[in-house]
């Protein structure tokens, strides 16, 4: 099994082990793109043209909810390829 499987499977368990760069490696790979803020906050926003922006602290542990909430951006983004027609 390739390492980005494992690591998909892995968000699917809700791995509390995810690291905040795993998860920004997995927006990442989906189009959206990180704007930091240069006041120091430890919260790092996703933004993608036409998708809700994904907000994920860089500190670890990761709370359940920030892995549910990539979860659910990699499910969607799933879908969406499944239903777009092949040219």
């Amino acid at each position: 099994m390739a390492k980005w499987e494992k690591l998909i499977e892995r968000l699917y368990r809700l791995d509390s082990s995810i690291r905040y760069d795993e998860l920004s490696k997995i927006l990442k790979a989906y189009g959206y793109n990180s704007n930091e803020t240069s006041g120091g906050s430890s919260h790092v926003t996703f933004r993608k043209k036409g998708c809700n922006p994904v907000t994920i602290p860089r500190h670890s542990p990761i709370k359940k909810v920030y892995i549910e909430l990539v979860k659910s951006v990699v499910t969607r983004e799933t879908l969406n390829q499944e239903e777009t027609p092949e040219e």
